[in-house]
């Protein structure tokens, strides 16, 4: 059996909901040849990070799905919103809490 490990980073890009796969793929592409099956694990070193897989034939998708994080965890300090975790800025708890939800196992 094969195993092998990569470090390496990706571009910060902000709040929203980005694709990565193909700067994934770029990176470990060197270890892929001759396999004809494997598994990805992927850690991501960033505590206001998560890892969602979602369907990507419609771009929407993704606008859809930063709409929602809008809604459900809006950004705003006092009494604009129940956090109380605001110490570093209004986006604390916008950041934090998806990473949260998203911590289940992905279902495909």
């Amino acid at each position: 059996m094969k195993c092998a490990q990569k470090s390496f980073r990706l571009p910060s890009t902000g709040r929203g909901c980005h694709l990565v796969t193909s700067d994934i793929q770029k990176q470990i592409a060197p270890m892929l040849a001759g396999l004809e099956c494997g598994m990805l694990n992927v850690f991501l070193q960033h505590t206001s990070a998560s890892l969602t897989i979602n369907e990507n034939c419609d771009p929407d998708v993704r606008v859809d799905m930063e709409t929602f994080l809008r809604r459900v965890v809006p950004e705003g300090h006092g009494s604009s919103v129940p956090w109380t975790h605001t110490a570093e800025g209004p986006d604390d708890m916008p950041v934090s809490a998806p990473p949260s939800d998203r911590a289940r196992a992905p279902r495909t």
